[in-house]
């Protein structure tokens, strides 16, 4: 069922086929300018930053890119739009678990986000600005799952803030909020090996870097299995949390007949 549920995902976003298209179109362009401004702050470094040369730089920009259309660190608000206008009841009356469900078509979305925006801007890093990535197949193996945890793990949030919806009228204070401090501290501004201690630390305490730092590192080849381990952790515990969250508000949900 689990495995339907992914295909019709993947299905439903395939239908917006030029959407996608000029999404990747704009997020090259995004590259383009964050990738001159990191190999800016490069050159003006030395040549070198936390273990980041120009190449290696450009790289993670154009992974960051590729990746951030399928690990979606973007608005999202279904979940909360269907609590507000009672429809999630029809979600809890089906013979599935709500979120497993979610999560199974919103891997389906992101497998292809990755084929149709993400792997083109990686093409488009390689002919302008170069790539440094490794020769070996390990890491992009080891690479793959990390997306994918950071996928699920990215849902689990994402789902997390959506449920606010049972006891919130509006999402977009908290889903801003979220929004903004995600952004930050998975490293899509600045690799999160940038931050200041202070900073860092904070990071690390949070599921944020795993979403996007961790696996742009495991496909890079600069960490392994110990990333890996740490995605699924969080993972977990955030899955639980949501189980829990969820069945909290399902039993003070009220709608129009029962």
């Amino acid at each position: 069922m689990y495995a339907t549920l992914f295909v019709l995902g993947f299905r439903r976003f395939s239908a917006y086929r030029t959407a996608a298209i000029a999404g990747a179109f704009t997020n090259c362009v995004f590259g383009l300018i964050r990738s001159a401004i990191l190999m800016a702050v490069i050159g003006t470094a030395g040549g070198a930053l936390a273990g980041y040369d120009r190449v290696t730089a450009a790289t993670y920009v154009w992974l960051g890119q590729a990746l951030v259309g399928s690990v979606n660190l973007f608005y999202w608000n279904e979940i909360a739009q269907r609590i507000r206008t009672g429809d999630i009841a029809v979600d809890l009356a089906r013979p599935a678990d709500p979120m497993l469900s979610y999560l199974a078509a919103d891997l389906g979305r992101a497998a292809f986000t990755l084929l149709l925006r993400g792997l083109p801007q990686l093409a488009v890093g390689a002919v302008i600005t170069g790539l440094a990535l490794p020769h070996t197949p390990v890491p992009y193996a080891l690479g793959l799952a990390s997306v994918a945890l950071a996928t699920a793990l990215s849902f689990a949030c994402r789902w997390l803030v959506n449920l606010s919806a049972f006891w919130l009228l509006d999402l977009r204070g908290p889903m801003t909020l979220y929004l903004v401090v995600s952004s930050v501290l998975c490293g899509l501004v600045v690799p999160v090996h940038w931050f200041p201690p202070w900073l860092a630390t904070v990071a690390a305490a949070t599921p944020f870097p795993s979403m996007l730092q961790a696996p742009i590192d495991v496909i890079m080849g600069r960490s392994g299995w110990e990333t890996l381990a740490v995605q699924a952790l969080w993972f977990i515990g955030l899955l639980v949390a949501g189980r829990a969250v969820f069945a909290l508000g399902a039993r003070r949900l009220v709608i129009q007949g029962g």
